[in-house]
């Protein structure tokens, strides 16, 4: 990601090509937005001034450190994924974010929480609450 790709009054990010050769916008949310305000813009043109090499080496030392076996970096896009879903967040707007324009695609990714579904479940519809005639 490049400084130049950084909207932080707009609280986006644009990839100019994505993989699937379309260029999007990414909202950023406020957290984000303050972090990215807050970094250094000296080092160069990129936001995260590091190499590939560099970057799989933390996460295996991270990885080593957090005694997780099977944690793939990939892994996380599943967890946004489903996050965002859980945020209440429609299929097209998950899609916008995640690039994914194949439903099908974008439905392998995400996994319901089951105590959230059954928390909904569980709540009383509208309908339920209305106070019931009296005659």
């Amino acid at each position: 990601m490049s400084w130049n790709s950084v909207e932080v009054n707009r609280r986006s990010v644009v990839i100019p090509q994505a993989k699937n050769g379309d260029s999007k916008s990414i909202p950023l949310t406020t957290a984000a937005k303050e972090i990215l305000a807050n970094l250094r813009r000296d080092n160069g043109p990129k936001v995260f001034p590091i190499t590939p090499v560099a970057f799989r080496l933390a996460w295996d030392r991270l990885i080593v450190r957090s005694g997780l076996i099977d944690l793939h970096f990939h892994d996380l896009r599943h967890e946004a994924i489903s996050r965002l879903f859980e945020k209440g967040l429609t299929i097209p707007e998950v899609g916008s974010i995640s690039g994914h324009r194949d439903i099908r695609m974008l439905m392998r990714y995400a996994h319901a929480d089951t105590k959230q579904v059954r928390c909904k479940l569980d709540r009383k519809n509208d309908a339920d609450a209305l106070p019931t005639s009296s005659y």
